[in-house]
């Protein structure tokens, strides 16, 4: 197994639970990107980052609370005691408990030499199977003068020794967006600047749009159709040149510039060409049961250019170790892949988007509960956000969108009706207890 991400060690794990004897490559450290630089350490900085917004913002609730301000030290501790406790200690202490379990940890590039060879750290090393769960990395645009000021991408950004004053985070997705009020909140000035017209391009507009509205009124400025043109370093920091829209050109000086526009497989160190295993521009090229072109070597992951998100990735390695070694290999079943943008609040995200219904031409009614009208929300005074299902003329859920606090957890019930195909009715039918917000998810049902 090629990666010791949730791809790879889902894999490795599978494969040496059925009895395979399991070797492991890992190039840097076990829980590869979302342990390590991602999922993880991000979610536990923006928990950090939302209870010292609160605490600030807690006076309308009585609250007089004098002084909340950040020990960044102690944050970049607490995140690493967080990584270590899901890892299992450090990555030489998971490696010896996975060779408990029959798992050979190798550390070192994994790259090919024949389709059943590898070399790793000057070793070659062959096997009767292979999975490459090899993982992705950031895209770093050709920009003038970028390499030359200097630039940092999510593996730095969970561990910057000091906040920067100002900071550019170029990419207006769910990264880029996590990141921008996160920084924010712990005192950054941050711009984000997105080349396309729209950020969060891939949401319902209607739900994305009003968190984008929340995020400005929280103080963030967001540029769309934002071309950045060049950087430069000089003594005020790092001036970037950047043309938005229409707009004549203009200079954003920053402390900090934070690349977040994509990511991309990891195959260059592979050299997939010595197995022969066929690639693509989005990566390697798999049938519906994550088999390459060579009959022995199978993908799982990012390395597939689908969907990139840990849940995926999971899902994939267990399956791709249980094909691996199968009579009749079972394909992935991609149907219902929800996703979450962990904003304050989260913008959860399931099945189609109003705009890809009206794309595709379906037939289809939106129905909308807004959290103002929730009791539990008004409690706590989240009443911002809103639940709004798409559902067709037999009631059939064919999205969800959830815009609240933890709004991951509330999309559950539409996860489960459109991956059981339980009709909306099912769902308004369902007794949730009260008072709670997933009876935003019950009413929007009901309508």
């Amino acid at each position: 197994v090629i990666g010791a991400g949730a791809a790879g060690s889902t894999a490795a794990t599978t494969a040496a639970q059925n009895g395979i004897r399991v070797a492991q490559v890992e190039r840097d450290k076990i829980g590869g990107t979302c342990l390590n630089y991602g999922c993880d350490p991000t979610k536990a900085m923006i928990h950090i980052a939302g209870l010292l917004y609160h605490a600030r913002h807690a006076d309308r609730f009585g609250l007089r609370i004098s002084e909340a301000k950040v020990d960044w030290n102690s944050v970049l501790s607490w995140v690493h005691q967080v990584q270590l406790r899901i890892r299992g200690g450090t990555s030489e202490e998971a490696a010896a408990q996975l060779s408990h379990k029959g798992i050979h940890v190798l550390p070192g590039e994994a790259t090919f030499v024949s389709p059943h060879e590898l070399t790793v750290a000057g070793k070659t090393i062959s096997a009767d199977r292979i999975i490459v769960a090899a993982g992705s990395q950031e895209v770093i645009p050709p920009i003038e003068g970028l390499n030359e000021a200097g630039f940092i991408t999510n593996v730095e950004a969970v561990s910057l020794p000091t906040l920067p004053n100002r900071m550019a985070v170029v990419g207006g997705g769910a990264i880029g967006i996590e990141f921008a009020q996160m920084f924010h909140r712990f005192g950054v000035e941050v711009t984000v600047l997105e080349r396309s017209s729209i950020i969060l391009d891939k949401e319902d507009r209607e739900v994305a749009d009003t968190l984008c509205s929340l995020l400005e009124k929280e103080g963030l400025r967001l540029e769309t159709s934002a071309e950045l043109k060049r950087v430069q370093r000089d003594a005020q920091g790092k001036c970037l040149t950047i043309r938005c829209g229409e707009r004549a050109e203009e200079q954003l000086v920053v402390d900090e510039i934070l690349l977040a526009i994509g990511r991309q497989p990891s195959l260059a160190s592979l050299h997939l060409e010595k197995a022969g295993v066929k690639t693509t521009k989005k990566g390697i090229e798999v049938d519906a049961t994550l088999r390459s072109n060579v009959p022995h070597i199978w993908a799982a992951g990012d390395v597939t250019g689908g969907l990139q998100f840990t849940h995926v990735a999971y899902q994939q390695g267990k399956l791709a170790a249980h094909n691996a070694f199968a009579q009749e290999p079972q394909p992935f079943d991609g149907r219902v892949i929800p996703w979450v943008t962990f904003s304050d609040p989260a913008l959860a995200h399931v099945g189609k988007t109003e705009e890809q219904l009206r794309q595709e031409k379906v037939e289809y009614r939106a129905t909308h509960m807004y959290f103002k009208d929730v009791e539990r929300a008004i409690a706590e005074g989240a009443t911002t956000g809103l639940v709004k299902l798409l559902v067709d003329k037999q009631g059939k859920v064919l999205g969800g969108h959830i815009l609240a606090p933890r709004a991951g957890d509330l999309l559950a019930p539409i996860i489960l009706a459109m991956h059981a195909d339980l009709s909306a009715e099912t769902v308004a039918s369902t007794i949730m207890p009260y008072p709670n917000m997933i009876e935003g998810v019950r009413w929007a049902a009901d309508q």
